[in-house]
């Protein structure tokens, strides 16, 4: 039997303010198998980071469950990788040493945490780097280095809130051919926020379209489109064709 990964049911938040109180999200259903790499995108305010840190456990849901591997645990925190859209990498620690605090929190001796760091680092474009600081570092650079940290954590099912926004157009494209050799690679499950159309059906095995305040999901769109990807792909029309149906999907004139 094939397990999701992370299963949403009937998920509902919402926040209380002073004077009133804020639906984000409202009875979001869905499941990530092993494996997969599923796009978020909606409209800003549609709830898509406040359903990463329900499912990292940073908030809890007000109504619903969230399962992780088929079981709802007591305790979400540190079941899941999270990147969040910044890098929040240390100033004051060289790049080795940043990418090493997952490791630390778990108390695993630092010779065999440098040691497996060191072997990764290649893969992520950061080998000669190791002894860098943050600030000696491209956009690019900085954004593959808080991958690796987040990755290090050794967590089957890897959370990614639009870590390439911040990015130029060029050094964007270059970082999604980038994760997705990462990903297939070393066959980790991965959900991913995007606001951009083009990235989502390009990096997608299935978008999730959520709906403007609270979120609600408009549709899910299976992608079609041979891997490994390629950019050419782009100008291909059946690449199109589900770029405009998302555009559809989100009310942009397509």
């Amino acid at each position: 039997m094939n397990i999701p990964r992370i299963e949403f049911k009937q998920i509902s938040k919402t926040f209380s303010g002073t004077d009133h109180t804020v639906p984000a999200l409202d009875d979001i259903s869905f499941k990530v198998m092993p494996g997969e790499f599923v796009t978020l995108i909606g409209p800003s305010g549609s709830g898509k980071s406040t359903l990463f840190n329900l499912c990292v456990g940073l908030l809890e849901p007000g109504k619903g469950e969230i399962l992780i591997d088929g079981e709802k645990p007591k305790k979400r925190p540190g079941l899941v990788g999270y990147m969040p859209q910044r890098d929040l990498l240390l100033p004051w620690r060289k790049v080795l040493d940043n990418v090493l605090i997952p490791l630390e929190v778990q108390g695993l001796p630092q010779k065999e945490s440098r040691q497996r760091a060191l072997e990764i680092l290649p893969y992520f474009g950061l080998e000669g780097f190791e002894n860098e600081y943050p600030s000696a570092l491209s956009g690019g650079m900085r954004q593959r280095a808080a991958l690796l940290r987040t990755w290090l954590m050794g967590r089957s099912t890897l959370l990614l809130d639009e870590p390439f926004g911040a990015l130029d157009a060029l050094t964007r494209k270059e970082l999604q051919n980038w994760l997705l050799k990462v990903w297939q690679e070393f066959e980790r499950t991965v959900m991913f926020i995007t606001h951009d159309v083009e990235e989502a059906v390009y990096l997608a095995d299935r978008v999730i379209v959520l709906s403007a305040r609270p979120g609600r999901i408009k549709t899910e769109l299976k992608i079609n489109l041979p891997r490994p990807r390629r950019q050419s792909m782009i100008a291909d029309p059946a690449f199109g064709k589900l770029e405009k149906e998302l555009l559809q999907e989100l009310g942009v004139d397509a």
